[in-house]
């Protein structure tokens, strides 16, 4: 039986779409219903910003595009535009989908000339497990099954696929206008192969996020250790401090955040950053 190839099978999914895309065009109805369905969803938990480094437990619908410039140990710098992200749906309710656009990434190693490339595909698939919004409770529960798959050039790919099981989970204190909240993430990533080199990072995210009215500034922490591979028994921890602003109207529902922060290393071993700037551009809709 011969098997297609993973181009073929793209082209007969554009195809298929491209074939469908007239018949939902022409039915105003089904995008009213399904935009008045993301309404409904978001409605029912809490309305924070998304933060600079913590995926949120929220489910949300956006283009998202980030960038950061590192300073890497040994003198080395990294420049990555997009940062992995991309356009996260909501097709139903209590689920969020994320198709990453690979980051186009750029190393700068002293003495050596410049690496660039496209780096891993990503893909995350949320299911929001508990929630309630500001006016009855302020907390949301979400669990997240991500997946990075080794599409990326030869200098930034990982060589192998990685699953990784995510639970999230945040609580607020305060109004729609102004309030403090936490949101917070713990994951490990398993590689399909590979071990003795990857290892299987745990990260725990953090986010301590205050708000008035459209300014959010906020301090992230950042912890992975390493569990195997290279770097097996390392951690290392970050601190970000930053900011986002937004939630500008551009037309109806579309919207426009913008943020920046910086990341430092603290009190544990650098192993693979010094310190880094990082700026987001969202549009909702």
């Amino acid at each position: 039986m011969i098997k297609p190839s993973k181009t073929c099978s793209a082209v007969i999914v554009i195809a298929s779409s491209l074939i469908a895309w007239p018949a939902f065009a022409e039915d105003s109805s089904f995008f009213s219903n399904w935009l008045a369905n993301v309404s409904s969803t978001q409605e029912e938990q809490p309305h924070w910003m998304t933060p600079l480094v913590t995926v949120t437990p929220r489910l949300e619908q956006e283009y998202r595009f980030d960038y950061s410039h590192s300073d890497l140990p040994k003198g080395a710098t990294l420049d990555n535009y997009g940062g992995g992200k991309g356009i996260e749906i909501i097709p139903s309710r209590n689920t969020e989908i994320i198709v990453g656009v690979p980051a186009y990434e750029v190393k700068n190693i002293p003495n050596k000339p410049n690496v660039s490339g496209v780096a891993d595909e990503n893909l995350l698939l949320k299911y929001r497990l508990l929630s309630a919004n500001e006016e009855h409770g302020n907390y949301i529960v979400t669990a997240f099954l991500g997946t990075s798959l080794q599409t990326g050039g030869n200098a930034f790919t990982t060589n192998h696929t990685l699953v990784t099981p995510t639970i999230a989970a945040g609580k607020g204190w305060g109004d729609r206008q102004s309030g403090f909240d936490v949101q917070s993430t713990l994951g490990i990533a398993v590689p399909s192969g590979g071990l003795d080199i990857i290892g299987r990072p745990l990260t725990w995210n953090t986010a301590l996020q205050g708000h008035v009215g459209k300014f959010w500034p906020e301090i992230e922490t950042s912890y992975t250790h390493w569990y195997n591979g290279a770097l097996a028994g390392k951690s290392q921890m970050t601190i970000t401090y930053g900011a986002t602003i937004g939630r500008f109207e551009i037309k109806d529902r579309v919207k426009a955040i913008v943020g920046v922060g910086y990341q430092v290393v603290q009190g544990t071993q650098v192993v693979n950053l010094n310190h880094a700037t990082l700026a987001t551009m969202r549009i909702t809709f």
